[in-house]
């Protein structure tokens, strides 16, 4: 564990936690550009999916930080309400996933339909719906190399313990913690892959519903064992953490989206790749025939 920053730049100091954050969300946009060229996404395509990702991404951090200043002056008001730069993860997705959904929006429907930019109009042979089934993964990828930076951070920590399975991982404080942040780094490891197989050997498209509701009830049990959970309060009358509340909402949210991509959405899909393998086939067919 390292709380402390490892170095400074213009005398700044860069923590371990910032780097590993850093790396996750290089390695997610990674494998989103590569998913993309291996789905055969056109540049508007990728373009969009990056460009309005990378906003996103921004405005999941800015809500992540209002989510855990909400959950402070929860747990203690006196303190008032101060965005101090500590993150809650549940609230950068909500922030992450509204800001990426409004933005795409409104580019689909509004700028691309009134713009003159060519660049802006170009044709996309790929929607949303087509990205949907993998972006999850690339999210778990991110949050993986998050919660390991939370591991040398000292945050989000688990209970004290004197199990052997216990470690110092609990900021300043002294003695053996349950190492929920390596606990969870292994789950969405395990789940980023157990999608990327059903997506890659499957074309399993159902892999929205997968992350929400296997991260939801993953985040739900573990919350039970959590040290840090006091620091943000209870709701519905003491009765459980806000966290567990969204983990809930995730699950529904889930099962939901089964039903729409089911019935909804696998209709807007555009198949790229499916797309190209029969233009080159019809252009072969030509070729010999002629």
């Amino acid at each position: 564990m390292h709380p402390e920053p490892i170095f400074e730049i213009f005398g700044q100091g860069v923590y371990l936690y910032g780097i590993c954050m850093a790396v996750g969300i290089i390695a997610c946009f990674g494998f989103l550009v590569f998913t993309m060229r291996y789905k055969k996404f056109n540049d508007a395509s990728s373009d969009a999916v990056i460009f309005i990702g990378v906003f996103g991404t921004g405005f999941g951090i800015f809500s992540a930080m209002l989510f855990q200043a909400a959950y402070n002056y929860i747990a203690d008001p006196t303190k008032g309400f101060d965005l101090g730069g500590a993150m809650t993860f549940i609230g950068g997705l909500i922030g992450g996933v509204v800001s990426f959904v409004a933005v795409w929006n409104l580019y689909i429907y509004v700028i691309r339909r009134h713009t003159k930019i060519k660049w802006l109009k170009a044709e996309m042979n790929a929607g949303l719906t087509d990205a949907l089934p993998f972006i999850p993964i690339g999210i778990t990828i991110a949050h993986a190399f998050g919660r390991f930076g939370c591991f040398w951070a000292g945050c989000c920590y688990g209970l004290e313990t004197d199990a052997w399975y216990g470690l110092p991982c609990a900021g300043y404080a002294s003695g053996n913690y349950i190492p929920v942040q390596l606990l969870e780094m292994f789950f969405l490891l395990a789940l980023g892959a157990v999608m990327a197989v059903l997506y890659f050997r499957f074309k399993f498209n159902y892999n929205f519903a997968v992350y929400a509701i296997a991260y939801g009830v993953w985040r739900f049990i573990i919350e039970f064992v959590r040290g840090d959970v006091t620091e943000r309060g209870k709701l519905f009358g003491d009765t459980l953490f806000p966290s567990q509340i969204w983990s809930i909402v995730m699950v529904i949210l889930g099962i939901g989206y089964i039903f729409i991509q089911m019935y909804f959405f696998s209709k807007l899909m555009k198949h790229p790749e499916l797309n190209e393998c029969k233009a080159k086939s019809e252009s072969e067919t030509e070729r010999k025939s002629a």
